[in-house]
């Protein structure tokens, strides 16, 4: 089954492909364990992918830390900044929820931070930071040591139940890593076309093909998912 061979591609740092809904985006993201990010991946979700590469974290990790939602921190500044509050992004198209984008950061350790071997180690530093098991204090302090905002890799937080009211590429990317039982941390980015759109699902199928790399759906994930919750 194709969801048994992307947890095994996930627990060997490969990338895998993840097609959401045809009644959503309708688009698929390249995703990869954020805990096996490297200049290559990187490199790789840039170059044959070519949207937004960003980094999911589960809510309540993020709650706890305090990592917010964007929309959050633009609605409590709206106060002060009135154009924030007019553009809430409450008419988005293919979603009913608001934006799960949280902040952007750079590792203190780059120089740019928009570099392929600037953005791994940003990555793969906040997924060690962030899931070491240390008390919530600890993980605060070494964010503060170890990173600064805004920088150049995405944030995205998941909803707070994840995959039941809100079925997005952070909430499917970081259930796969659940799943898969590696750091609950997602390396996602959509792969577009060179017709000004996403890549279609026929050639998405035909680079996955191509590539050896696993093709996989919402549904498919969705599946999974119901079957494994209940034993966590």
């Amino acid at each position: 089954m194709s969801i048994e061979r992307a947890l095994q591609d996930i627990r060997e740092g490969k990338i895998v492909l993840v097609f959401d809904f045809d009644d959503r985006e309708k688009e698929t993201d390249m995703t990869v364990a954020s805990e096996f990010i490297t200049m290559e991946k990187v490199r790789t979700l840039r170059k044959d992918a070519g949207g937004l590469l960003c980094t999911t974290t589960p809510y309540q990790i993020a709650k706890d830390v305090g990592l917010p939602f964007l929309s959050d921190t633009f609605w409590d500044c709206s106060e002060k900044y009135p154009l924030l509050k007019a553009m809430a992004p409450t008419d988005i198209p293919y979603d009913n929820t608001k934006s799960s984008f949280g902040i952007t950061i750079n590792h203190r350790k780059t120089y740019t931070g928009i570099t392929d071997n600037d953005r791994a180690l940003t990555i793969r530093a906040y997924a060690d930071v962030l899931f070491s098991g240390k008390p919530i204090e600890e993980i605060q302090k070494e964010m503060g040591i170890n990173f600064r905002a805004p920088g150049h890799v995405h944030l995205l937080n998941t909803s707070e139940n994840i995959l039941e009211n809100r079925k997005g590429h952070t909430e499917l990317c970081t259930a796969l890593m659940i799943m898969a039982g590696v750091k609950p941390c997602a390396t996602i980015c959509e792969m577009m076309g060179d017709d000004g759109n996403a890549k279609s699902k026929a050639e998405v199928l035909e680079y996955a093909e191509k590539n050896g790399m696993t093709f996989i759906t919402g549904d498919e994930i969705i599946a999974a998912w119901k079957e494994f919750k209940p034993q966590n």
